[in-house]
């Protein structure tokens, strides 16, 4: 495996627990439960997607980067419609480079990209 993988393979497990943890702090300080239950249940799969990682490396690296943009699209949405940088803002972004990390490693894996 070459570093590539390996950042985007890890990055999984990191965006994973900000995504979880976000959530969990989005019930916290606006009592919303959907921020909690989307939070826990994105985080969760992307958590998910990094132990299949660990096993089928396409496979993992393919549903972290399915399920990084379609938060990358949710974030978009929720940011156009709050015009708030924080927290649908910051995520949006974060999301966004998640993705394009995970692609990466896809490529690179693939052989693709070195």
């Amino acid at each position: 495996m070459n570093n590539l993988f390996q950042i985007a393979t890890w990055s999984i497990l990191i965006y994973g627990l900000v995504v979880l943890l976000g959530g969990v702090m989005g019930y916290l300080k606006a009592k919303s439960k959907v921020s909690l239950f989307s939070g826990l249940g994105s985080g969760i799969a992307l958590l998910v997607a990094w132990i299949v990682c660990r096993q089928a490396a396409m496979a993992g690296l393919g549903l972290a980067t399915l399920i990084a943009l379609v938060l990358f699209v949710v974030f978009i949405l929720r940011f156009l419609k709050t015009r708030a940088f924080m927290p649908a803002g910051l995520m949006m972004v974060f999301s966004f480079a998640a993705t394009v990390v995970f692609l990466l490693g896809l490529l690179a894996n693939g052989g693709v990209v070195t």
